[in-house]
């Protein structure tokens, strides 16, 4: 990267002319052809219209930038729901969703677009940008506007029956006209919002969904260490909770967030409704990154030495991700040798040599937007021991009795509840463990997420599963070092993890091309793999 400090990158913009800068019909040709249509985007907008109460408006804003090392950005990552709703991926950007049709003199609207403004010369050092000639040609908005018109734009929010917004944030840093942090400003000033927290909202669902007299204790104690937070000290419904935590009270609770639902958690519950259930457009990108990672996943178990780091590793499967066209990884990948494979999230990846030791890959690719979530464990030898392979075949044996519930209308909870039936009963048999309540010390994560536009993406919880929904099918054993077992079955980490989509009668297994059976994991990983006969220069 070329490094100029701010006053050469002043002057040397200032010479830059038209002609050497990009425009918006020099753009680069041979670009991915199956990205998301502005018709799906329009659609899932309607979507979203059609579960609004009347005379809403939904507020929906870009994601902040973040500072890498002082003046570089990380990579810039949209918020999910605004690409989702747009197709937009550029910072500095809010869309406004009405219910109803707006009359605004002689025409009329139903959502608007306020986006970051075309800058020729910052384009030529930073990319290109759409526009609102952009925004309306290439993602089929009419009514788009430069965010720095946002602030004085008119309109009242306060006429609004609901407001609908997702958590603000107020770490954005600094910025001057049409910046994140002017928008979010001028959207609180102008709705008179004074503080937005999704920890409250969340908690108020969850009392709404979940309380009961019974569990009213596990609740409170669960709220107490955030009644300090000034968003709880100014919710009358927590604090009549606080006040007298009884059963009158709770039901009164209850019926209050039933009856006034917030705009925030209004827009939490619909935007988990419809990303929670997958379109067609959306499996058929669902389907390609999942098995892109399965692929890599297939020639890592080839590519596999004991005297690989666990970094070399991790590059073989990222190459293979950016080989087939992935942008990037779902979440940051974890390579695990031995010990530790018992981290759960162990992204250091650190250790210069695998050794004859179990590695555990947990490695996503993410295609234009969209996150697998994978994980498999192979010995780097290529032979799993014998107590390797007992506690390999109990975490695929509770996968293959998750699996059979992976169809509509089955309680997600039932998939929990599965899996700690298989494990519990397969460590007692071991003699790891003496009774099932103790399965959490070697298993201490739950086996299911949604999956989509975040590996741990949006989608309901508390009910039934519904065809169209991608989850996550991950059951796992850890025993570190030190645990109060057999020292013959210490370092053992293995979880192995598959993306499944839910059917009306059956699930399907998206990541079937990444090997699962012990014999096969054995066979793959004496196969010969693309990589193998290569050498790149010592550095001594």
């Amino acid at each position: 990267m070329n490094f100029f400090n701010k006053s050469l990158l002043v002057a040397a913009l200032a010479c830059c002319t038209t002609a050497q800068v990009f425009s918006q019909g020099s753009e680069a040709q041979n670009l991915p052809t199956d990205y998301l249509t502005p018709a799906f985007h329009a659609g899932r907008r309607q979507a979203l219209r059609d579960m609004m109460p009347g005379n809403s408006v939904a507020v929906i804003f870009a994601y902040p930038e973040r500072v890498f090392s002082k003046d570089v950005n990380y990579v810039y990552h949209q918020n999910p729901d605004l690409y989702y709703f747009s197709g937009y991926k550029e910072p500095d950007a809010v869309l406004l969703v009405f219910k109803d049709t707006q009359a605004d003199g002689d025409s009329s609207y139903n959502e608007l677009f306020f986006v970051r403004h075309r800058d020729p010369q910052q384009e030529q050092w930073t990319g290109r940008r759409l526009g609102v000639a952009g925004a309306k040609a290439k993602l089929g908005f009419k009514r788009v506007y430069n965010s720095e018109q946002f602030s004085k734009f008119p309109i009242d929010f306060k006429k609004f029956n609901t407001v609908l917004y997702d958590d603000l944030p107020d770490d954005v840093g600094g910025g001057g006209a049409g910046s994140l942090k002017e928008l979010l400003g001028a959207f609180k000033e102008k709705a008179d919002i004074k503080t937005s927290d999704k920890a409250l909202t969340n908690d108020l669902n969850v009392i709404g969904k979940y309380a009961t007299p019974k569990n009213l204790d596990r609740i409170m104690a669960f709220l107490k260490p955030r009644l300090d937070r000034e968003a709880y000290k100014n919710s009358p419904i927590i604090q009549e909770l606080v006040a007298k935590p009884d059963s009158a009270t709770l039901a009164d609770v209850k019926s209050k967030i039933s009856a006034s639902p917030s705009g925030l958690s209004l827009y939490e519950k619909f935007t988990t409704d419809l990303r929670g259930v997958k379109t067609s457009e959306e499996l058929d990108l669902m389907r390609k990154t999942v098995k892109i990672s399965s692929i890599a996943h297939a020639e890592a178990m080839r590519a596999v030495k004991p005297q690989m780091s666990e970094q070399e590793l991790e590059g073989i499967m990222l190459y293979v991700h950016k080989h087939y066209g992935a942008e990037d990884e779902g979440y940051p990948p974890i390579v695990g040798a031995g010990a530790n494979g018992c981290i759960l999230h162990y992204e250091e990846n650190t250790a210069t040599k695998v050794d004859n030791q179990l590695v555990l890959m947990d490695v996503g690719a993410e295609y234009h937007g969209y996150s697998a979530d994978v994980t498999r464990t192979f010995p780097s030898n290529g032979k799993f021991t014998e107590e390797q392979k007992a506690i390999y075949q109990i975490v695929y044996d509770a996968q293959e009795e998750v699996f059979k519930l992976c169809k509509d209308g089955v309680p997600y909870g039932d998939l929990e509840t599965k899996t700690r039936e298989v494990l519990s009963s397969r460590l007692i048999q071991l003699g790891i463990i003496k009774d099932a309540k103790e399965v959490g010390k070697y298993y201490p994560h739950g086996v299911s997420h949604h999956l989509g536009l975040d590996v741990h993406d949006k989608g309901e919880y508390g009910g039934g599963l519904k065809a169209g929904m991608v989850i996550t099918v991950e059951p796992g054993i850890y025993i570190p070092a030190g645990s109060p077992c057999d020292k013959k079955w210490w370092n053992i980490g293995v979880r192995i993890e598959d993306d499944v989509l839910i059917g009306k009668t059956e699930g399907t297994l998206l990541s079937i091309d990444a090997p699962r059976k012990w014999q096969d994991v054995e066979k793959t990983v004496a196969e010969k793999s693309i990589f193998d006969g290569g050498k790149l220069p010592d550095l001594k």
